[in-house]
């Protein structure tokens, strides 16, 4: 999958304009890698597409420890989106993510967050490949 079939779905997904998707993906990438430990987040960045990989470089070794209210407060801040609009994305971007990295490598990034982030991310159905 390229940056351009990325952003498509997450716009598809969430019902925004490709403008707001990239926005959204950049900003739940970026939250999402200093929510996870530097070494899952520098994972992630290796499987996303080309132009999407600096936003999922984690700042430190350790990740933060934060709820989904403030994940979503931090995209929504940095995308510019109402919060429900930002949880609407970062749904979709978790979704496309499911897609883009498998199985595995879906496992190793949410198996980090706690439940509540349910919400937002599978946790816990079997992995079926989605379509748009």
């Amino acid at each position: 999958m390229n940056d351009n079939e990325f952003l498509a779905l997450v716009a598809t997904r969430s019902g925004m304009s490709s403008e707001q998707a990239a926005a959204v993906t950049q900003a739940t990438l970026t939250t999402l890698a200093e929510r996870i430990d530097g070494g899952e987040a520098r994972d992630l960045a290796d499987q996303l597409p080309a132009g999407l990989r600096a936003y999922a470089f984690g700042g430190s070794v350790t990740a933060e420890r934060f709820g989904l209210e403030v994940f979503v407060d931090r995209v929504s801040g940095r995308a510019d989106l109402d919060l429900d609009r930002a949880r609407d994305g970062v749904t979709a971007v978790f979704g496309v993510l499911r897609d883009a990295l498998g199985p595995i490598g879906y496992e190793q990034v949410v198996g980090q967050l706690p439940a509540e982030y349910g919400d937002v991310a599978d946790q816990t159905a079997p992995f079926v490949r989605r379509q748009a």
